[in-house]
């Protein structure tokens, strides 16, 4: 391991754009792990690491040293002191881990006969993050992000998605009424219109798309007027609406129940 302490050094001016610009990330086609379990999560699907970076403190833990030990001397190693290793860190709290990876080449969207949830600007990286993770526990492979999305490798969304990158097939900048307006199966919206329906009244066997929108304005009317039917999910209590978040967990898992009847 090699010990860097200047916030001259190249590479320490290179993970501070990495973790705080999108821009940086998409000229320089990487962006950061951080943590041991996203850096676990990497390693269990071989994705390749180009880099690693702990704070002095973080040597000493014994779930990161035996990370370090896991990945070997193929990877260059750094050590920053903790100071200079919290100006990088792309978190409020640092976690004394830090992987430098590659952006993941865009992969060409072909037909997709298989559930996907489509996100029409969801903004906030804590909720994409956990929309993916969601997906991921829900079985679904397939997450579509119209323009408007946060950037679904940025760091938070990363952390937030706890792994989840690394078993889904996301796709990013997707023109989604487009798409939608050529997806073989229903497509299903969250919506408050009166011609919505209970979710607990369809029948969600066969594969779908989902479609949800933003935390604020919901799904565009392009995208919207691509649904074949609007769902509505009851609550009895005296909210009228849910985090987009919470409402992707609460469809998705509905639709896994009842296929788990099947």
């Amino acid at each position: 391991m090699k010990a860097i302490s200047s916030r001259d050094n190249p590479l320490v001016k290179r993970l501070h754009a990495l973790a705080t610009s999108g821009r940086e990330r998409r000229k320089l086609g990487e962006t950061l792990l951080d943590g041991p379990h996203l850096l676990q999560a990497a390693l269990e699907c071989s994705y390749p690491l180009k880099g690693l970076v702990v704070s002095a403190s973080g040597v000493d833990k014994a779930e990161i040293a035996a990370l370090l030990h896991e990945v070997g001397s193929d990877v260059p190693c750094h050590v920053l002191p903790d100071s200079l290793f919290a100006h990088v860190s792309p978190v409020d709290t640092p976690s004394g881990l830090l992987a430098i990876i590659d952006l993941p080449a865009a992969k060409s969207l072909g037909t997709i006969v298989e559930n996907v949830v489509v996100l029409d600007g969801v903004q906030d990286p804590g909720n994409l993050g956990t929309i993916l993770r969601t997906a991921a526990a829900a079985g679904v492979r397939h997450v579509l992000l119209a323009d408007g999305c946060a950037g679904a490798w940025s760091p938070r969304v990363l952390r937030a998605g706890m792994g989840a990158h690394f078993v889904l097939d996301v796709h990013e900048r997707v023109d989604a009424a487009t798409w939608l307006r050529g997806f073989g199966g229903p497509v299903l919206a969250t919506a408050l219109s009166a011609d919505a329906r209970s979710l607990y009244e369809l029948d969600l066997r066969a594969p779908v798309a989902w479609v949800f929108g933003g935390e604020g304005r919901g799904v565009s009317s392009e995208v919207m007027a691509c649904a074949t039917r609007h769902v509505l999910i009851p609550m009895p209590g005296a909210i009228e609406s849910l985090n987009v978040g919470a409402a992707v967990a609460v469809c998705l898992f509905e639709q896994a129940r009842q296929r788990s009847l099947r």
